[in-house]
């Protein structure tokens, strides 16, 4: 059969693989035979640190039965695009742009310069958010999985922290699963409304929180008050405080940290439901005890009050071992974006915000469930995107 190549358009004068994007042998419209028409090629350019640049030549063609256009696609192709769009970025090269952007928090135009001075790639500024743009919709999918997997988690970690899109203040929020899968959301509002939208208000199960009040409307959740935040602000006390002022918050420092001692011990010792249950209900008694008697210090009246007022959710770890006694996991989850925050201050569009949510929800769960980021991320601009729960080992290891 005989071939025609077209004629090169700007493509790169080093070519390091040349590989074929063949005809299917049947139109997988219709089954008909193919018949070659002719040639076509594409460019990409690939990393590590000397580029790999592929040529594709894609045989096009046609079927003879219901005459419809036919191209190959090699698996390695993130784009269909020819002529003057024939010199793209491969799917690696792609995945590095979003982790650079979304995970290590470089501009755009920082990105351009890094693939400019260790690989010799260009890419421009606009190209870089482009990809980013692209990877929100080729991962949404993978967005909406994690969001449909929160539904039925038995506990969730969220926090909330301070954004900004197109300038205006936001908040973004962050929903962390039993297995360290995260979902992040951006909204107007810090309220519990956008968690609400994603696992309906009566989701039963329980959750680790701050205290923000807004949590609270789910009613058929158990609240396990963050212990942290408690023994934080009972430390800060003992530091500001002189004489007997300084007793009180000792006090809830000592009661905090004996149950967090004796949850340790449950687990060693194996504790049965019942034994669990009795010490559960001792501490919330022995706090009650504690925060019920009058304060002349009104520091130590109003954090009184607040220890009181979640009395019975401050030793639900006690119960159940599973139930974290911190909300350690959503605050590490928005590590990463507050420095990124820090860096470039939010997102300017509310598109970009969406991107924003998509990408940093796909690159945290792909590192706490031991996914290779840039496989996951690579394949998906390549085309295929896999699953981020229903994997076997040997898919991680890809």
């Amino acid at each position: 059969m005989a071939h025609t190549l077209i004629e090169n358009h700007r493509h790169p004068a080093q070519v390091d693989e040349t590989l074929d994007a063949t005809l299917p042998d049947h139109c997988p419209h219709c089954g008909g035979d193919v018949v070659e028409d002719h040639l076509d090629q594409q460019f990409q350019t690939e990393i590590p640190r000397k580029p790999i640049v592929r040529r594709f030549t894609i045989h096009c063609g046609h079927c003879q039965r219901c005459s419809k256009p036919l191209r190959g696609r090699h698996p390695l192709q993130t784009s269909h695009a020819t002529g003057a769009a024939q010199s793209q970025l491969g799917g690696d090269t792609q995945a590095a742009i979003v982790y650079l952007n979304k995970r290590a928090g470089l501009s755009h135009g920082k990105i351009a310069d890094t693939f400019d001075k260790l690989f010799g790639i260009t890419v421009t500024p606009g190209a870089s958010a482009q990809v980013v743009m692209r990877a929100g919709t080729i991962l949404r999918p993978a967005y909406n999985e994690i969001a449909q997997q929160i539904k039925g988690y038995e506990h969730l970690t969220p926090d909330e922290t301070g954004w900004r899109i197109g300038g205006y203040p936001a908040w973004l929020h962050a929903w962390v699963g039993d297995d360290g899968a995260t979902l992040y959301a951006i909204d107007p509002q810090r309220s519990a409304d956008v968690l609400e939208k994603f696992i309906g208000i009566d989701w039963s199960g329980s959750m680790t929180h701050d205290g923000f009040s807004s949590y609270e409307r789910f009613e058929d959740v158990a609240h396990q008050q963050c212990v942290d935040h408690a023994l934080r602000r009972a430390r800060t006390l003992v530091d500001k405080h002189q004489g007997m002022a300084k007793l009180f918050p000792q006090q809830v420092i000592d009661l905090l940290r004996g149950a967090l001692r004796l949850r340790d011990r449950f687990e060693e010792e194996k504790a049965d439901e019942d034994r669990r249950g009795r010490a559960y209900e001792d501490y919330v008694q022995r706090l009650r005890d504690l925060t019920q008697r009058p304060r002349v210090n009104s520091a130590n009246a109003r954090f009184a009050k607040h220890l009181l007022k979640h009395a019975g959710s401050w030793f639900l770890f006690l119960v159940d071992s599973q139930i974290p006694a911190t909300n350690h996991r959503a605050e590490q989850a928005l590590k990463t974006p507050i420095v990124n925050r820090k860096v470039w201050g939010g997102n300017r569009t509310k598109a970009g915000g969406e991107t924003q949510a998509v990408t940093s929800s796909v690159l945290q769960t792909c590192q706490k469930k031991s996914i290779d980021v840039f496989q996951f991320l690579g394949d998906a601009f390549r085309g295929v995107l896999g699953s981020l729960f229903n994997r076997t080992p040997a898919d991680n290891a890809k």
